[in-house]
């Protein structure tokens, strides 16, 4: 089982090139700590880079109706895919651009995004990551089950079947969470609900109902009903005082509240704390939009870094759509805030179907340019733009 701190191995590269408006980059510990680490191999061509120069944005209606909200999406979705194809990999980082995939191919419809999932999935063999155990290379398998949903074919579920039915007989670590870092509720607890939903095996769902907890249990402020990265940051805080909660790590979560109460029967018997954990961090992430609809990198303290993250606001319209769409949500309060923000994400596709501001591969908010792009934003993107989507067949 690899449980090294993923993030700050993955971050290494960006942790010094970040600069004194992120609070975090200029703690000693953080710093050490990223100088033993190289570069994550997620960091090659292909997920993500920036631009020397700005091009000209693009001119999308940020109206919330079906074929506005699916030209941004075909602009983007199209541009991503002909740079990212021949990059395919089982990481995180294309998970999450493969489940935008997969949202996208059914709301457009678009044919030929489901087609790229399919041949992803050949490609690898319906396998998942190395590290078996490790919450990122489980992600993908989103995609092969989203898949075996549409085509019913074994050969999609069998490889996460019998990992996961391995998994479960594996004993918890006492000392150590197995989902240790807030991002991993989007990875990892997804694959295990679409396996129940699959399969209606509610071993599946007990066993993440279990991990979930415990990682709530240690990362959840009841208070700022927002989530810490990780353990380390309990104690951190922004420049101005505040606590430190990042923007990304907090969207991943609510967007893996959305995908796991999806799969959730309403019989459940922890259903209902989803659903309470889900509308505390709605109010509180609604409250903290900015005037252009997006959030920064860092939610508590937003005039300490530059620019909006788009990622992190990408997966908090889509979760707070998802809601609306599914009546968790009041339609009538949040729907204000997602028209703002969909309109704010539109703000940073460019011409060619770029979609910027979003921060690179790391474990706590940074800086970077606004052409900053990244398949996971991408994939963030397009799952909002599915539901926003949705709102707008109800309008």
């Amino acid at each position: 089982m690899c449980l090294r701190f993923l993030s700050l191995a993955i971050a290494a590269a960006t942790l010094f090139s970040l600069h004194c408006l992120n609070a975090q980059t200029q703690n000693p510990q953080l710093q050490a700590i990223a100088a033993q680490h190289p570069p994550s191999p997620a960091a090659k061509d292909g997920v993500g880079d920036s631009l020397e120069s700005t091009p000209p944005l693009a001119n999308l209606s940020p109206a919330l109706k079906r074929s506005a909200v699916a030209a941004a999406m075909r602009k983007v979705g199209d541009w991503q895919l002909e740079r990212a194809r021949p990059y395919f990999s089982r990481d995180w980082t294309f998970a999450a651009l493969y489940a935008g995939y997969m949202a996208a191919a059914h709301a457009l419809p678009e044919p030929r995004y489901e087609t790229a999932m399919l041949n992803m999935g050949n490609q690898f063999n319906w396998t998942t990551g190395p590290r078996k155990v490790h919450a990122d290379d489980q992600a993908v398998a989103q995609t092969y089950l989203g898949l075996y949903i549409d085509y019913h074919q074994p050969r999609m579920i069998l490889p996460t079947e019998e990992q996961f039915n391995a998994l479960m007989t594996q004993p918890d670590n006492p000392s150590k969470p197995l989902w240790w870092w807030c991002d991993a509720l989007f990875m990892a607890p997804p694959v295990w609900a679409r396996l129940y939903g699959a399969t209606s095996n509610l071993d599946y769902l007990n066993y993440m109902d279990h991990e979930w907890w415990i990682t709530s249990n240690l990362l959840y402020d009841p208070q700022e009903h927002l989530f810490f990265r990780d353990a380390t940051f309990l104690n951190k805080h922004e420049a101005n005082g505040e606590k430190l909660f990042w923007s990304r790590g907090n969207g991943w979560v609510m967007a893996g509240l959305a995908r796991v109460l999806e799969q959730m029967p309403n019989d459940y018997p922890t259903r209902q704390k989803y659903i309470d954990q889900f509308q505390q961090m709605a109010e509180r992430v609604a409250q903290l939009q900015g005037a252009d609809g997006l959030w920064h990198p860092g939610l508590l303290d937003a005039q300490a870094y530059p620019l909006p993250e788009v990622s992190g606001s990408a997966f908090f319209v889509y979760a707070m759509a998802w809601g609306i769409n599914h009546h968790f949500l009041k339609r009538s309060t949040y729907l204000p805030v997602v028209a703002k923000g969909w309109q704010g994400l539109l703000q940073h596709v460019y011409d060619d179907g770029r979609l910027g501001c979003i921060q690179p591969i790391g474990s706590a908010p940074g800086v970077y340019s606004p052409t900053s792009s990244y398949v996971y934003g991408v994939g963030a993107f397009l799952l909002a733009g599915s539901e926003v989507m949705e709102l707008s067949k109800k309008k």
